[in-house]
């Protein structure tokens, strides 16, 4: 395992494979890359894979744009779901397009679990954010249940003057269907500063309450800090990354884009390292280790307090 220079274990790879969507949701930030016509193929994607599990990577999450809008989705899963030491696969989508054959087929291949974005229970509010049908997400939810995919969960990023006051909502239809729930932070990704200042809404409020309702709280210690509230028959999550320094010194993960740079920041894009240009030109393993490496050394936290710079300094002394 590879701890970086701010004491923090390599554990997550999320790679984006496509910046296509089918939706319109104002409010994505596409991983934080900017637009990009390159695309990975399915072997050099499962090639970053590999390097990054002698770093101590074990989990990848597969996300996009929208994912199931590529026809070789299900070989990317099974050459990810090939490689050893990776202990699980999972996948972001907005849902519609996941049929119960779709979802057998993913799992078979090695989906082991599943993150299915939903801002709304609501059709009108649902149809504001995204522009489709709330009853095709719905039916991708209940395709992903019946698939045995688990847990499934239900990403929901809170928006101010949009769907702040529906969160008892959310939470009732999560517990219904027995899934989890993770509400999300709006972030300042991209530069889209006046978004954010429209509809951000800090969870913290929100969090309090569920706090106070809940019968049980795990932190996941290697997932950011997160806090997960067990209710009668639903799991809340909180991702809160807004100047929280737990969170970020907390932070496991690294991030490949679709055209195939190495990300160690979502919200940032002056250190991105070019991995598919070298992987492109016949790198040997030990430069592609050595790039890989390199965008190691530049993670750091994006909020972090001032005691992390200073150990951080002495070292580098």
């Amino acid at each position: 395992m590879t701890i970086d220079r701010y004491q923090r274990p390599l554990i997550n790879l999320r790679i984006a494979i496509t910046q296509r969507c089918n939706l319109e949701c104002f409010y994505c930030h596409r991983e934080g890359q900017f637009p990009s016509s390159i695309q990975m193929t399915p072997e050099e994607i499962a090639t970053v894979a590999q390097i990054s599990t002698e770093f101590g990577v074990k989990k990848i999450k597969v996300t996009g744009g929208e994912p199931l809008l590529r026809s070789d989705l299900n070989e990317i899963i099974s050459r990810l779901n090939k490689i050893p030491l990776i202990e699980e696969i999972s996948m972001v989508t907005n849902g519609r397009l996941l049929t119960f054959e779709k979802a057998t087929e993913l799992r078979k291949n090695g989906l082991a679990r599943i993150n299915i974005s939903l801002p709304s229970t609501k059709a009108d509010v649902y149809r504001h954010v995204t522009g489709a049908n709330l009853d095709e997400a719905k039916k991708g939810i209940t395709s992903a249940i019946r698939a045995g995919l688990d847990p499934v969960k239900i990403n929901a990023v809170v928006m101010r003057g949009i769907n702040e006051s529906e969160i008892d909502q959310l939470v009732e239809y999560a517990r219904g269907l027995a899934v989890s729930l993770q509400l999300i932070e709006l972030e300042p990704v991209n530069g889209d500063e006046q978004d954010y200042r429209t509809y951000h809404y800090p969870l913290d409020e929100i969090e309090r309450k569920i706090a106070g309702m809940a019968k049980s709280v795990e932190t996941r210690r290697f997932m950011h800090m997160r806090r997960v509230y067990t209710l009668d028959g639903a799991k809340v999550e909180i991702v809160k990354p807004i100047e929280n320094t737990a969170f970020c010194m907390h932070c496991t993960r690294i991030r490949l884009t679709s055209d195939g740079m190495l990300k160690p920041c979502l919200m940032r894009n002056d250190n991105l390292v070019n991995i598919l240009k070298p992987l492109r030109m016949r790198a040997s393993q030990d430069e592609l280790r050595s790039i890989f490496l390199k965008a190691i050394d530049l993670r750091e936290p994006y909020w972090k307090p001032a005691c992390a710079m200073s150990q951080v300094s002495q070292q580098e002394k």
